[in-house]
């Protein structure tokens, strides 16, 4: 665990980085991250971005970027990818209309193609999951595993989501040795153990972190990235509660 470095998803701090992008990122240096995974560049040209990173001793871990603009942008996506000296960028979520057994084979295509014009630049696409592709198609498998039988490991791989995949029944310690090797970036999210099944600090909930953290280097994990979609406290304050406990397994 210790030789893996930790991102967080900047999307959790949202709010933060609307009123003051480089003073998140500062906030976030001081905590004791390593990187961050974008969610948008906060309207700053990239080789801003990749000064106030340089700063502030912090790394690009990936860019999470609109199907869109994978789709129609991909020139553009990879020349800011490698100014900032991000070496990942990944599709992060599909609209319910997209979510169909037609749309899938439609992005199966998409990611083929945009992964291997990434892979000419050294630059790696992956393919965040929720729990709606853990549903059931017509195949009688579930849409991430199509995605990944369907699309060319060397092209395209996983950004695990280890909440999601819980979420949704599955055990993520599984995904990751099924998918060896092709899962550069994992998502560190816990649940709470109520019925509700909300979002939660790591180490405070449900997730079986402590396996599928003892799993990450045999999976070839470049990054744990702890992201937290919604928090009860400040999210500034939920991010370094879950950057201490895995601090505190070092």
């Amino acid at each position: 665990m210790n030789t893996i470095p930790v991102a967080v998803q900047l999307y959790t701090l949202r709010n933060e980085t609307e009123k003051d992008f480089i003073g998140t990122l500062k906030n976030v240096a001081e905590m004791g991250y390593d990187g961050v995974e974008f969610a948008g560049y906060g309207d700053l040209p990239p080789q801003e971005v990749k000064k106030v990173l340089d700063d502030l001793g912090l790394k690009a871990a990936s860019s999470h970027v609109p199907l869109s603009y994978i789709k129609e942008k991909m020139d553009e996506l990879i020349e800011t990818q490698v100014t900032i000296g991000s070496k990942h960028i990944v599709c992060p979520y599909l609209m319910p209309e997209e979510r169909t057994e037609q749309h899938y084979k439609e992005l199966i295509s998409v990611l083929n193609t945009a992964g291997e014009k990434c892979a000419k630049n050294d630059i790696t696409l992956s393919y965040h999951n929720h729990d709606f592709e853990l549903q059931l198609l017509s195949n009688g498998k579930t849409a991430l595993q199509t995605i990944l039988e369907e699309t060319n490991p060397q092209w395209v791989k996983a950004e695990l989501d280890v909440y999601w995949l819980t979420y949704a029944g599955e055990d993520p310690v599984a995904w990751l040795k099924k998918y060896d090797s092709r899962t550069p970036l994992v998502h560190l999210k816990d649940m709470t153990t109520d019925g509700n099944r909300e979002f939660a600090e790591l180490g405070t909930g449900g997730v079986n972190l402590e396996s599928i953290l003892s799993q990450g280097a045999q999976s070839m994990v470049e990054w744990w990235i702890v992201e937290q979609d919604v928090c009860k406290q400040s999210p500034l304050a939920s991010v370094k509660q879950s950057l201490a406990y895995l601090q505190q397994r070092k």
